[in-house]
This record gives C-alpha cells, sequence and structure tokens, in this order.
C-alpha cells in the first residue's frame, strides 16, 4: 500500500529529474563534455567506494570533479 508522501516524493523526484534535462538543451560542446564527465565520474567514483568500502559520497564527489576536468581537458585538446 502506497503511502500519500511516498507518492508525493515520486512525483518530486520525476519532477526535478524533468526540469534538470531541459536545462542541458543549449550547451555548447565543452559544457556538455564537462557534464557528461562529471556524471560519468561520479558513477565511477560511487562504484569504486561501494567495491573498497569506503565513503561513497566522499567517491562521488571526487570522481565527479575529476571527471569534469577531464571532460573540459578532453574537449580542450581536441
Amino acid at each position: 500500500m502506497k503511502t500519500v508522501s511516498s507518492t508525493l516524493a515520486r512525483s518530486l523526484a520525476i519532477g526535478a529529474c524533468v526540469l534538470s534535462l531541459s536545462a542541458c538543451s543549449n550547451m555548447n560542446h565543452t559544457q556538455q563534455r564537462t557534464l557528461s564527465g562529471a556524471g560519468i565520474g561520479a558513477g565511477v567514483g560511487a562504484v569504486g567506494t561501494v567495491m573498497t568500502g569506503g565513503c561513497v559520497t566522499c567517491g562521488a564527489a571526487v570522481g565527479a570533479a575529476v571527471g569534469a576536468g577531464a571532460g573540459y581537458v578532453y574537449d580542450k585538446t581536441r
């Protein structure tokens, strides 16, 4: 049985995802590479720290920073 609060939370999460995706429509190539690198880095960092037993939030934050930097540098060197 779903409660009203869980249904409301799910609806708000879906709305936030839709709004955040619409903000990416007018990005230039460098911004897209940087954002993609940050997303991939956050995922890899989180999975890596889960596997090693570390702080997942810390791993995701460090991975996002490294990924964003790598995406920016990769785009500028092309």
